[in-house]
C-alpha cells in the first residue's frame, strides 16, 4: 500500500462550550457503502491512523492544521479516510470499475473545509434567495395583511433549513446530518400549515390551530423516532414523500378552485409542481462531475429561481387579501 500523505493543517484552543459542541457535532454519521467495505480502503485507513494519528505525528498534524479545518471538526482520522478514499477510487478507475460510494455518499474533492462544495454553495445561494425575497416581501406587504406573520414565520423556518443544509454539506457529522434532515421536514410541514391557514384558517382560525397542533405532534414524533429509535433513511424518505404529497395536492386543489378568480394562481401551481418535479433529479444519482457536481447539487441549484416565483405569488396574494379585507369581501 502506498503511503498516505496527510493534508497539513492548524489547531487552536477553543472555548470550553465550543469544544463540547464541536465534540458532539464531530461524531461521524454511521453509514456503509461499497467503497468503505473494500479491504484495501480499510487497510489503508488502519495503516494511516497507526502511522500518522498518534504521538509526535498527531501533534504535528494538529499544530499545522488550518483553523478553519479545526473549527469544522476535521480530525487526523478524517483526513486518513479522505486520502484513502482517493487511493481506492484510483484503483477502481485503473481496473475500469464503476466509482463506488463511501459512507453513503459519492467521493467529492474537498475545497478548504467544504466536503461537498457545489451542494454547499447551492444551499447558500438558496438561503440568500430566500432572504432577499423575504426582505422584498416585508418592504412590499403591510403588516396588516392577514397572512403577513404566517409567511414571515415560514420564511424564517426556510432560512434555518438552508443554513443547516449549507452546514451539512460543508461538514457531514452526526449532528449536522440530523439538523439538515429535521429542518427540511419542518419546512414541508410548515408549508402544509401555510396552506391550511390560507385555505381554511382565515375564516376558521380554530381549524388551522388544530391542524398546527397536529403537525407539531407529527414533527415531534418523527424527530423522536429518528433520534431515539432508529435513524432509518428509508423511513425518513417515505415520511417526507407522504407529507410532500399532502402539501402538493392541497395547494393544487386550492389553485384549481381559484383559477378563475385569482389571476396569479398559476404562480403557486407552477411552484409546487416545479419543486416536486425537480426533486426527481435526485433519482439520477451519478458520480460527481469533476468530483464536485452531483445530482444532489444540481437539484439544489435548480431550486434557486423557484424562490423568486413563490414570493411573487405570496406578495400578490397578501396584497389581494389586504384589499379584500379592507373592502369587507369574503375571502376564498
Amino acid at each position: 500500500m502506498a503511503s498516505v500523505v496527510l493534508t497539513r493543517c492548524t489547531s487552536g484552543r477553543l472555548p470550553a462550550l465550543a469544544a463540547v459542541i464541536l465534540l458532539l457535532s464531530a461524531v461521524p454519521a454511521v453509514r456503509s457503502s461499497q467503497g468503505d467495505k473494500e479491504p484495501v480502503y480499510r487497510d489503508c485507513v488502519k495503516l494511516c491512523v497507526r502511522t500518522n494519528c498518534t504521538g509526535v505525528r498527531l501533534r504535528g498534524f494538529e499544530a499545522n492544521q488550518p483553523h478553519y479545518m479545526a473549527l469544522t471538526g476535521w480530525t487526523c482520522r478524517d483526513d486518513c479516510r479522505y486520502q484513502c478514499m482517493w487511493t481506492t477510487v484510483g484503483l477502481y478507475q485503473a481496473e475500469g470499475f464503476r466509482i463506488p460510494q463511501f459512507h453513503g455518499k459519492w467521493p467529492f474533492a474537498r475545497f478548504l473545509c467544504f466536503e461537498e462544495p457545489a451542494s454547499a454553495l447551492a444551499s447558500l445561494l438558496n438561503g440568500l434567495a430566500c432572504l432577499l425575497m423575504l426582505l422584498r416581501y416585508r418592504s412590499t406587504v403591510p403588516r396588516q395583511s392577514p397572512m403577513y406573520h404566517t409567511i414571515n414565520a415560514f420564511s424564517l423556518i426556510s432560512l434555518n433549513a438552508w443554513f443547516w443544509s449549507t452546514v451539512f454539506h460543508t461538514r457531514d457529522t452526526y449532528l449536522t446530518e440530523k439538523m439538515d434532515y429535521f429542518c427540511a421536514t419542518a419546512v414541508i410541514l410548515y408549508s402544509i400549515y401555510l396552506c391550511c391557514v390560507r385555505t381554511l384558517g382565515l375564516r376558521r382560525p380554530g381549524v388551522s390551530s388544530m391542524v398546527g397542533a397536529l403537525l407539531i405532534l407529527v414533527f415531534t414524533s418523527h424527530v423522536s423516532y429518528l433520534t431515539f429509535v432508529s435513524f432509518d433513511y428509508g423511513y425518513n424518505m417515505a415520511a417526507n414523500t407522504a407529507i410532500g404529497m399532502v402539501n402538493l395536492l392541497w395547494w393544487l386543489c386550492w389553485c384549481w378552485q381559484n383559477r378563475r378568480t385569482l389571476p396569479y394562481w398559476w404562480k403557486c401551481g407552477s411552484v409546487v409542481l416545479l419543486l416536486h418535479g425537480l426533486a426527481l433529479l435526485e433519482l439520477l444519482d451519478f458520480p460527481p462531475l469533476l468530483w464536485i457536481l452531483d445530482a444532489h447539487a444540481v437539484w439544489h441549484l435548480s431550486t434557486i429561481p423557484v424562490h423568486f416565483l413563490f414570493y411573487s405569488f405570496l406578495i400578490d396574494d397578501s396584497l389581494y387579501l389586504l384589499n379584500t379585507e379592507k373592502m369587507g369581501v369574503k375571502v376564498e
